[in-house]
């Protein structure tokens, strides 16, 4: 017992690694034993992840259940894991969404067990990248989760896989370049890669120092790092313009895979910034504040009229992403504005407002999260039934397919941000903290939650209203195994409506004490 409370972490990071060694391990005609295996062994990190959530202090609302260990000393680098109410929350949202995109994808026939393989593969690199306190842990486990969905698309993706695989990785690759770049010069200039040490070494280098192994100064490395972090996790969220390969990904990807890609995986680049970006670059940050803020309110408007105009309703789904992300973008901008001079807003409304808009921004990829999953795996049932995500084609299918039909409204208005559903509470937010700071891209911004409003209608509209189309009267109901999938995502996101402290106070806790 004492060895489980002292590496409830790495159990919770690296039990997926080992089931998925396990799953290929089977022979590939046991179908059913692999799917219902890998299903066993992907609740196992949920049931750790709970026993973390209830035992968390939040008191302290510090970095918890750490690990440090020597990795790479020549390097200065370490194996250094642990969560905040930041990270805590998107182990949680990770633990949750897994195990009902693996249940969503029982009806994967080709390959099953590396399918499942590559998905607790996944698993362990976004839980991994989640806990990392140091930054060539961080860059190992950003690197290992493009694998797998980048083989997800590849082999079971729609008939354009091999351009969106492609088009996948080119651009997470790019990103990641630029990553790697900055942690080199950034380790290699301080002799340390642990974040916590580097929220205190590489923050108070005087400038104009000619930094070691560089030769180069303070200002020049903080400039390039800077950048080459802003562009990869601006890829990563992804900000307009570096959005374009987010549509095609999705829509060429299996049903499971536009889940965690929408569900996590977005939430990587956000949590880049929130991690890194701002506390190592605190006076870049907030220069550049009003550009970020500027991105966020492009992409909200931008994303929410491309999403108006699709008729493919994966694609239309894949759109509203760019749209919700925007505003956890313009929440990051306000955070990142007050953390670079907080000590000028000691005490004011400025720095309440910047709480509130950074737990807005985190409540925002909690909830988006759960919506957007939600969406595609809709998506996906309709799809499997008709096999075309031609809205043009779609009409009249509510009469058919009532219960369907309902949970569809009921989980787009989510999405829309009707009150009393998760999507409310967390835009609110953002707005309530972007008000006196970002006014003008917050002002901006309303054009493009207008447009939400408009393609939810749209999609609802043509899917389930208008006259029954005859070749659709014999679509058969939604199965036990699909309403196992979306009931759970349907309560969280009635509960977090009505009552969103239970997630909240964990992040409010965190970002109280990092603004303070």
């Amino acid at each position: 017992m004492e060895f489980v409370q002292d590496n409830i972490l790495n159990l919770v990071i690296f039990s997926p690694l080992l089931a998925s060694f396990v799953i290929l391990l089977l022979p590939g005609d046991a179908k059913d034993t692999i799917r219902r295996l890998a299903l066993v062994f992907s609740l196992v990190p949920l049931l750790l992840v709970l026993i973390m959530w209830f035992t968390y202090d939040r008191w302290d609302a510090g970095i918890q259940f750490e690990y440090v260990h020597e990795w790479f000393p020549m390097l200065g680098s370490t194996y250094h894991i642990g969560v905040d109410g930041i990270s805590l929350t998107m182990l949680l949202l990770t633990t949750i969404l897994t195990p009902l995109a693996i249940l969503a994808s029982f009806g994967i026939e080709q390959r099953v067990n590396v399918f499942m393989a590559l998905f607790l593969l996944m698993e362990t690199a976004m839980l991994g990248l989640f806990s990392a306190l140091d930054l060539m842990i961080f860059f190992i486990f950003w690197e290992f989760g493009l694998v797998p969905m980048y083989f997800l698309i590849k082999i079971w993706g729609g008939a354009d896989r091999d351009y969106a695989s492609f088009k996948f990785m080119i651009y997470t690759m790019a990103g990641s370049l630029g990553l790697l770049l900055a942690i080199q010069l950034i380790g290699l200039s301080t002799g340390t890669f642990d974040i916590i040490e580097l929220m205190d070494v590489w923050v108070n280098i005087p400038a104009g120092t000619i930094l070691p192994n560089t030769g180069l100064s303070t200002e020049v490395v903080k400039f390039l790092a800077f950048w080459a972090f802003f562009l990869a996790f601006a890829i990563k969220i992804p900000i307009w313009p570096f959005h374009t390969w987010l549509p095609d990904a999705h829509t060429q990807a299996p049903t499971a895979g536009s889940m965690i890609l929408a569900g996590v995986l977005l939430k990587l680049g956000a949590y880049g910034f929130l991690r890194l970006v701002i506390p190592l670059f605190p006076d870049m940050a907030y220069t550049t504040a009003g550009i970020l803020a500027t991105l966020g309110m492009l992409s909200i408007i931008l994303g929410g009229y491309a999403a108006f105009g699709q008729w493919d309703f994966k694609r239309l789904v894949a759109y509203s992403s760019v749209n919700h992300m925007g505003f956890v973008v313009l929440g990051l901008a306000v955070f990142a504005y007050v953390y670079g001079r907080a000590d000028q807003f000691v005490d004011s409304g400025i720095t309440t407002d910047a709480i509130t808009a950074a737990n807005g921004a985190v409540f925002q990829m909690f909830n988006h999260g759960l919506s957007s999953a939600a969406m595609f795996f809709l998506v996906g049932v309709i799809y499997e039934r008709t096999h075309t995500r031609d809205l043009k084609r779609y009409g009249g299918i509510w009469s058919i397919l009532k219960v369907y039909g309902g949970i569809l409204i009921f989980t787009s208005m989510a999405s829309l941000g009707l009150p009393g559903l998760n999507g409310f509470v967390s835009e609110f937010m953002v707005v309530a903290g972007s008000w006196d700071i970002f006014t003008v891209q917050l002002a901006l911004s309303m054009l493009g939650l207008f447009m939400t409003g408009a393609y939810i209608l749209k999609a609802i509209g043509k899917t389930l209203h208008g006259p029954i189309k005859e070749e659709w009267r014999g679509l058969p109901r939604m199965t036990v195994r699909e309403h196992l999938v979306i009931w759970p995502l349907m309560i969280l996101m009635l509960s977090l409506g009505v009552w969103p402290q239970w997630v909240l106070v964990y992040i409010n806790d965190t970002v109280t004490k990092i603004l303070s």
